[in-house]
Order: C-alpha cells, then structure tokens, then sequence
C-alpha cells in the first residue's frame, strides 16, 4: 500500500501581501508559518507519520517549510518542481493589482484555460501538471509512505485527480486547505485495480493556539483585485 502525506506550506508572506508569489515573488515563510511549521516539526517528532520519502516544491515557501521538518523525519529532501503552485509567469513579484491591470484579473470560472500571464500556466495545465506529478511520484515510490511539501493548490488538485473531476473547469466545491494542514491519501487494491482512499484531509491538530488562516484574508482588504485562486 502507497501512503501519500500532502502538507501545505506554512503561512508564507505570499499569504498576507497582494504580492504574485512565484520564485521571485515567494519571500518564505512569516514569523507565524515559521511557528507553525515548528509545531509540525514537534509533532512529527513523535513518529506519528513514519515516512520514508520527503519531497517539497522548489518555491521558497514549501523549501523553508520542509527543511523545518526534516530534521523529525530523518528523510533527505527531494526538491522537484513539478509540485510547484500554479506557475504565474511574467506576473512573478508584481502587486496583485499591478498585475492584473497589465495582464487582466484571473477568472477561472469563466475563462479555466486562460493562462495568468505570458510563461505562466492556465487553470487546465496547472490541474494536468498536478496530476501527472501525483501518479508519478505514487509510482515511482510504489508501497512507501511519502511526504509532499508543496501547496493549497496542488492539495486541491490531488481531490480532483484521484476523484477523476473535471479538470478543465474550477470544481463546484471550495476548498480551504489550511498552512500546515495533512492530507493523507492510500493507494490500495480494490475490484482487480489501484483505488485511491482519502484518510484526512486539514489536518492540523498541531496548531491548536497559533491559528492555521492567513493573517489577513484578502476579503478583508481593500484591494480591488483578486489574488490568484488557488492561494485565497
């Protein structure tokens, strides 16, 4: 049986600031993702989750994250970017409404195949990405239990890849995976064919008195633009 632990990043600057967060834009993670990745690192420390795989998106909010955990897995860390958020392309480190105004504001419900900026990817791609990550690593580390690092967005993906959703279009559910949170899917035998079962997902019983939502919601603000979708 494949175990697969999807852990969003702690609560990252990208989070709280009406920044585009890719590789340039991404300043890690604030004082508080800091702290609740501690709080994860603890309780990991238990040997609750007894990984034999850790790998983390190679944007600086999942590297920082998994680095803080590392040392309660014993595990090495396999960087790959395919696990990487929604890629923004040349809208990388401008202010939301910057970037929107030059490159229009992301709607994927009524536009899904729309790409955010030139070198950037289309809710489509970024779900085809998704998935085509997912069943590699699962493969690659058939009957292993593996430790992801990486984004809301990608956590997201994973429902909509192995409930085999639509991926052309935004799903008719919201989902709020929360900093820090683990999502645990199997794979198992079933019916003559792999199946994949859903254990958890948000889990984040290490963060009882830190708080697992971003600082600042972007509701709350006064921002006439919207950030991407799937880092609300």
């Amino acid at each position: 049986m494949t175990h697969l632990y999807l852990i969003r990043h702690g609560e990252a600057w990208a989070n709280v600031q009406p920044v585009v967060a890719g590789m340039r834009g991404d300043k890690g993670l604030t004082p508080r993702g800091v702290a609740q990745a501690e709080r994860l690192r603890d309780r990991l420390a238990t040997g609750e989750l007894r990984a034999e795989v850790l790998i983390a998106s190679t944007l600086p909010r999942a590297r920082q994250t998994a680095e803080i955990i590392q040392p309660a897995l014993g595990l090495p860390i396999s960087f790959d970017e395919e696990v990487q958020e929604l890629r923004i392309g040349e809208a990388d480190g401008m202010s939301n409404q910057a970037a929107w105004a030059k490159y229009g504001v992301p709607d994927f419900d009524a536009q899904p195949l729309r790409r955010i900026a030139p070198g950037g990817e289309s809710w489509g791609e970024f779900m085809l990405r998704v998935g085509r990550a997912l069943t590699r690593i699962a493969d690659e580390h058939a009957g292993k239990s593996v430790v992801v690092v990486c984004h809301g967005g990608v956590i997201d993906g994973a429902f909509i890849h192995f409930f085999q959703m639509p991926s052309l279009v935004l799903p008719p559910t919201d989902f709020h995976t929360r900093n820090t949170s683990i999502s645990h899917w199997e794979r198992l035998e079933r019916r003559g064919r792999q199946l994949w079962r859903l254990n958890s997902y948000n889990d984040i019983a290490h963060l009882q008195d830190i708080g697992a939502s971003e600082s600042l919601r972007w509701e709350d603000t006064t921002h006439p633009a919207s950030p991407v979708p799937t880092e609300e």
